[in-house]
């Protein structure tokens, strides 16, 4: 085990605030082009949900449970990066637990399969 001073001056000199700011700071562009490419893709992912839910007839009082439906689908999709078999097992579980809470399961499916392209799973 370390000596506890030496811990202490290592600790110091990699949590030096100004060393964190100047690191932060040179990424700072890099990081909001990021952001921006990830909302933009979120935006037009919860643009073709609520064309699904026009198209479904739900009330737009609605809305709200289904775009999260859709976000929780677009993470599992895009930033978990899950697909194949993983996602259609994965998107399944969302599609209950959102029907569990009230939401339509067939405009969920309509959802699932039209936006994201996930099929629904075999029948067991």
């Amino acid at each position: 085990m370390q000596d506890p001073v030496k811990r202490r001056e290592n600790w110091e000199l990699k949590y030096n605030l100004d060393r964190v700011k100047q690191t932060l700071e040179e990424k700072r562009a890099k990081m909001g082009e990021h952001y921006q490419a990830a909302v933009a893709a979120m935006v037009a992912t919860e643009i073709q949900v609520r064309e699904v839910l026009n198209g479904c007839g739900v009330n737009t009082i609605h809305y709200v449970p289904y775009l999260n439906f859709g976000r929780q689908l677009y993470k599992l999709t895009t930033q978990r990066q899950i697909s194949g078999e993983s996602a259609v097992i994965e998107a399944q579980v969302l599609l209950e637990k959102w029907a569990k809470r009230g939401l339509d399961p067939d405009v969920l499916a309509t959802v699932r399969t039209q936006v994201f392209n996930i099929p629904a799973p075999p029948a067991p």
